[in-house]
Formats: structure tokens, sequence, C-alpha cells
């Protein structure tokens, strides 16, 4: 059995599964392992790492400890999948969105495809309502935010049984769903990312609803501007980027909206280097919701086909965004990271072995190791048998990434659907 426990309350003896803080940051070349000597755990509570995962079944219980040290210690927590804020954790509890230390025990993960079929059902109903809530604020009425909380829930719950069916499907948009859809797939992604950080329920319906309603300023826009099947002119861009004060505007004058939707709302385009708008504020200026936001809202943007340009690849979009420097808070992408994956479901990538594979689920613990379905050779340049191949329990395994387009491979969801359902929008 699995528990989390902070760093100070780890002794000689016990076998770490996981370790948690800065992602991949840590002093020791490998991650699973027994603290047997001294030095070792030394090392371990002088670095950035503040918990760790232990397995109570190949060491010491943390409970056996304390008893050794005539201390009580309170439960810690055992949800096998779950993970823990990094970073992230600290500065979220300082801005009051609260990342749970004793991260909330998550219901059982459901299989891929039994989680894309429920997924695509919520995807269906969600792009009915965000097309009546736009519909509304198009003429006038008021906006009620505490309305979308039924569908809010709907759409976390998706997530939380598995986080790549929801996310990936929202991310199939047709060119007349993508204003609506983006409102989904970014309230989906905002929930995976608080999944990842451990935030309670309370913050995670307020990251979800934040999430929902971010570009409800979009409504405003001309259609004319807001569906140009092409590159915007100056002009048209100055029209858009007002988008997120028009979206504050509606929701303060309606209902139900509380502080953090409206933060998110106004400062998604903001950047941490102070280059966004529409305040130009910078770091700690910004809450860590709208930071997530930012993140998410990016992500759904560019992995999306739009009228004047194909969606990047996912595991393209993840690198490129990497490199973006002062766009993101770092501690919060990397956080974001994990809870995709680095390959995230979709993604066309290379094995050793010469084959192309697309990727269908990510592991947690293993993030270059996804579960992929092999079905083309580089060697013969034709296609194969589709083969279902779990990497973390292969001797093959991932060398790069590629490119669909390069390939002219325009239907890889078809493989990593694999017929479940129908395409979200």
């Amino acid at each position: 059995m699995l528990k989390k426990i902070p760093v100070e309350d780890v002794r000689v003896g016990m076998h770490l599964h996981a370790l948690e803080g800065a992602w991949l940051d840590h002093p020791f070349w490998k991650n699973r392992f027994t603290i047997d000597d001294p030095e070792d755990l030394r090392k371990l509570r002088g670095s950035k790492v503040r918990e760790v995962w232990i397995d109570v079944a190949k060491g010491i219980d943390a409970a056996d400890a304390a008893a050794l040290a005539g201390v009580e210690v309170p439960p810690a927590a055992t949800a096998p999948e779950a993970s823990a804020a990094s970073a992230a954790s600290a500065q979220a509890g300082a801005a009051g969105m609260q990342a749970r230390g004793d991260a909330p025990v998550r219901p059982a993960r459901s299989a891929m495809s039994d989680e894309l079929r429920q997924a695509a059902a919520v995807c269906q109903r969600s792009r009915q309502q965000m097309v009546s809530m736009f519909r509304e604020a198009r003429l006038g009425k008021a906006i009620d935010a505490e309305a979308c909380e039924p569908l809010v829930e709907e759409i976390s719950a998706s997530v939380m049984r598995n986080p790549g069916a929801l996310v990936s499907l929202a991310r199939l948009k047709t060119q007349d769903d993508y204003t609506f859809m983006h409102s989904v797939a970014v309230c989906a992604l905002m929930v995976a990312l608080a999944r990842e950080l451990g935030f309670d329920d309370e913050a995670r319906r307020a990251a979800a609803l934040a999430g929902l309603v971010h570009d409800l300023g979009k409504a405003m826009m001309p259609l004319a501007v807001l569906n140009k099947p092409g590159k915007l002119s100056d002009e048209e861009f100055a029209i858009m980027r007002t988008h997120p004060e028009r979206g504050h505007e509606l929701l303060q004058e309606g209902r139900g909206a509380s502080e953090q939707t409206l933060d998110v709302c106004l400062h998604h385009h903001e950047r941490v280097d102070g280059s966004g708008y529409p305040h130009r504020l910078s770091g700690e200026a910004l809450t860590v919701l709208a930071r997530m936001g930012a993140i998410c809202d990016v992500y759904d943007a560019i992995t999306s086909n739009r009228p004047y340009k194909a969606g990047w690849d996912p595991a393209e979009s993840i690198a490129r965004m990497a490199s973006w420097k002062g766009h993101f808070d770092p501690a919060l992408f990397k956080a974001f990271v994990k809870s995709l994956g680095i390959y995230p479901v979709g993604s066309l990538v290379r094995l050793h072995s010469g084959r192309l594979a697309v990727v269908v689920e990510h592991d947690a613990q293993a993030l270059t190791a996804p579960t992929v379905k092999v079905f083309f050779s580089t060697k013969s340049n034709l296609p194969i048998p589709v083969q279902r191949l779990d990497l973390a329990g292969s001797s093959d395994r991932i060398v790069g990434r590629e490119s669909p387009a390069k390939w002219g491979f325009k239907h890889l969801e078809e493989l990593w659907i694999d017929g479940q359902v129908p395409r979200a929008a």
C-alpha cells in the first residue's frame, strides 16, 4: 500500500515509491529504492522535495517509525494514483486556493475505452449548454454562472475517472464549434491540472468553472472577426484583445461568478514575464488560477485545428510551450505536463524498433512510457497490423516525436478512439 508523507517523517528502512516536489528534481538517480543509508536521508531532506510516497509493503510504515520514536502521526493519504503539488502547492495556499497536502482520495481510474463513451456524451451536453450561454450573452441576457455548476460536476467527474478521455475528445473540434468546445476543453484541462496539484473538491470546482467561462467575452466579438478564416489584421486583433475585459463585465453583471472566476476570465492572457494583456501583470501579481488558465488556454488553442492553421501534435505542443521562456509559471507548467504526460493522448511517436505509434493512454508514474498503438513501419514504409503496447512493460521505447503532417497521417484519432465514440463535436 502506498502512503504520502512529508520528507521530515521519512526514516531509514522506508521504501520510496515516488518523490514529489519540483518535477524530476531530486538528488537521486532513481525514483524507487529503500532508504538504508543515513546519508541518503540527509540528501533527501536537504533537497527541494517536500513530500514522498512510500510503499509500506516493501519497507517500514510511517506509523511503525512513529511508534519507535514515541510520536503519534496522523493518517497519511493512501490513494495510489494521487499526485501532490510541487512548489505550486505553497503558492496555491497563499492565494487562497488550498492545494491539500493530503491529496484527496480519487475515484477508481476507469479504462480509457469505457471513459471515452461517457466523455463523448458529456462533450455533447457541454456543447449544447455553451452554445446556449453564448447566445444569451449576445442577446444581452444576464449570465448565471451558478447554472453551470451541474455541467462542471459532470466534466470534473469524467476527468477524475480518467483525465485523458474528455481532455483528448474536447480537442477534436470543428471550425463552427471551436469557441464553444474550447471552453469545455479548458475546463477539463483545469480539472486535470487541479487534480495533479492536489486541490480539494471546492478548489477544483472553482478552477473548473473558471475554465468553462474564461472566454465568455468572445460572445461580444463581431462574428466577422471571431470566425475569420485567416490571420487577423492589427485592427481586428486589437478588437479580439478586448474579450477578457468584455467577459469580465458580463460575469460581473450576472450572478454566481466568484472572484476566482472573474480573475481567470480577465487575466488568462497574461504572462508571468509581464508581456501579456490586458494589464501586463507579472509573477506573483497573477493568481495561481490565472496562471493555470493561461497554460490550459494556450495548450488547447495550439492543439486545435483552426480555419487558417492545423493544430500541432500534442507532444509537439508540450515541447514548444516548454521553450517559451517567460510565458508560463514553471512549477505549474511542470505539473501540467505531469497531468497530461510528456506524450499526451493522440501524440505520434517513433519507437526504437523503427515503428510509429499513437499514444492512447499515459502513465503518471512513467511519463516517458505511455501505452501506444503501433501501426506503421518506417523500415518498410508500410502500415502494419495495429498492436496495443504498454511501453512501461516493453523492451521497446520512444526515441522521439513525429509530425503527422510529415507522414500524411490525417486521422490518427481513429486509432486512439478505436471506434468507441464519434468525434466530440
